[in-house]
């Protein structure tokens, strides 16, 4: 780690003064099962989410090999003080942080990065000691979460933009210390390539870029021309030559002079790639500028669009082009072609649902050798915890399409049946039977660490094909942009019985 601000301190003052309670008690190395889960797919206003795509696992996995309690990070805990100006935290409770690894002893099971996931299923299972699997919930909602959130912002846009291009490009919106975290997740999600360059490089995806305004603009404060800046940059880059043609006025002088440069290229043996539009009715100036660059035999060249880009606005655009084009005897489709979709501020920001709410519960804790189920009561249905150590599953029907996923307990083994039934997780009115033949059920969990090291190596590819496969196997009523069909997540009837006594026992009520 780099810093102190990076490492194990990465974390809530509570996670530490719990683990001192559960030192002082003895209860530190009882073992315990902690949950991630969220509870609601993100809803962006005008338009909301029917899943989520699941990010950040990798990096959470690299940072629990890494983080430690060095001498740096043992002084910042013995500076603390008590209201009364005594240590917060005593020498022996410090003294073992310091010996032990953090993570030493835990295993997490984990949904498989780049998965398509839904609200109450548990991406990740954190099982062993209780204070060590304390200490870990901090980190995991702060890399998870926000993963997950920019992931799926970036998979609705993916979807809506059929096979574009999509250019993440929002590094220098994005929140500060966030850049990397939001590429890596917009690249996973569904962006074809980054302007950030580092993050890209260790992801094996070479950065994408053109050139901005200030460009331009320089060359035009020095008394030149926008069309001798464009000439500057086609020499210097003949081929990869996209041109921002809206610093001047886009129709009267950036995509002629584009146009001129172009010409140029041609003459000397090169393709140029592209146009770039960052203002004003892309729609209207696509269309315009694609009627422009065919007449001039550059029907190939791509328009590059950006400002303000999401998944909403580039379906507005689309259905206009598909509405204005054939005024100027234009193929509608064939511009939508070639677009290309620069996505920065709306992606990396995840606008209009900023936060995911994931959230890291213990569900069981074991005694005497026997699992005890953990429950928390909410009079919000959707905060009740699903208690006990628990399996997922996912039910694929005849279509090849996933239709529900399935929470069992652990020692539950839902393929020896031929009929499953499907609990709502709080109403007892809904329930549903499902017939084996035909489905395919899937297990959800694979262990990703064990002990103190991770026990998967993967790539960004990867995780981009779980992203496309789990995608195309959702139903179209899934995946629609508003109002989206709610998937169902379903309780087999062994645990609905344990958490609906749990909650008797506790309330009183059945």
């Amino acid at each position: 780690m780099s810093s102190l601000t990076e490492g194990i301190l990465l974390t809530d003052e509570y996670q530490l003064t719990m683990a001192q309670v559960y030192f002082r008690l003895g209860l530190h190395e009882k073992p315990a099962l902690f949950e991630y889960f969220y509870r609601k797919n993100p809803d962006y206003g005008q338009h909301q989410a029917g899943y989520c795509i699941f990010a950040g696992l990798n990096p959470l996995l690299d940072w629990m090999e890494e983080a430690h309690f060095g001498e740096p990070e043992l002084e910042v805990l013995r500076s603390q003080k008590t209201r009364t100006g005594k240590p917060l935290f005593a020498p022996d409770f410090l003294e073992w942080l310091g010996r032990s690894n953090p993570f030493d002893g835990l295993t997490l099971r984990a949904v498989s990065e780049g998965r398509v996931v839904h609200p109450q299923v548990p991406l990740v299972a954190v099982e062993g000691p209780l204070l060590q699997a304390q200490l870990l919930e901090t980190a995991l909602l702060n890399k998870l979460n926000f993963e997950t959130l920019v992931a799926t912002k970036a998979s609705r846009i993916r979807d809506v933009s059929d096979h574009a291009i999509i250019l993440d490009m929002g590094l220098r919106r994005a929140a500060s210390g966030a850049g990397n975290a939001a590429t890596r997740a917009a690249l996973i999600g569904g962006a074809d390539v980054s302007s950030n360059v580092g993050i890209s490089y260790e992801l094996g995806v070479q950065a994408a870029g053109t050139h901005a305004h200030s460009l331009v603009q320089a060359f035009i404060a020095l008394g030149m021309s926008e069309l001798e800046a464009f000439r500057a940059y086609a020499e210097i880059y003949p081929d990869n030559t996209t041109l921002l043609v809206d610093t001047v006025d886009v129709l009267e002088s950036g995509v002629p002079n584009a146009i001129t440069v172009f010409e140029e290229l041609r003459r000397k043996g090169h393709k140029p790639i592209g146009i770039r539009l960052d203002s004003g009715d892309l729609a209207y100036l696509s269309i315009r500028s694609a009627q422009l660059l065919d007449v001039a035999g550059f029907e190939d060249v791509n328009i590059v669009l950006s400002s303000e880009l999401d998944e909403l606005v580039i379906w507005q655009i689309q259905t206009q082009i598909q509405q204005e084009a054939r005024r100027y005897g234009l193929d509608a489709d064939r511009i939508i072609r070639r677009l290309v979709y620069g996505i920065g501020t709306r992606l990396v920001t995840s606008w209009g649902q900023p936060a995911l709410g994931g959230v890291y519960k213990v569900v069981a804790v074991q005694d005497e050798g026997n699992w005890k189920p953990a429950i928390k009561v909410s009079e919000t249905a959707e905060k009740v915890l699903n208690p006990g150590h628990k399996q997922a599953w996912r039910l694929y029907d005849e279509r090849g399409l996933a239709t529900a996923d399935l929470l069992t307990l652990s020692e539950e083994d839902p393929q020896t049946k031929s009929v499953l039934t499907l609990r709502h997780p709080s109403d007892p009115a809904k329930l549903r039977r499902v017939r084996l033949e035909g489905t395919q059920l899937e297990p959800l969990h694979s262990q990703v660490w064990q002990g103190h090291r991770q026990l998967q190596s993967e790539t960004l590819g990867i995780w981009r094909e779980r992203r496309q496969k789990d995608v195309e196997r959702l139903d179209p009523g899934v995946r629609r942009l508003v109002n989206p069909h709610t998937y169902h997540v379903s309780l087999s009837p062994r645990l609905w019985d344990l958490k609906n006594q749990m909650i008797e026992r506790l309330t009183g009520e059945p």
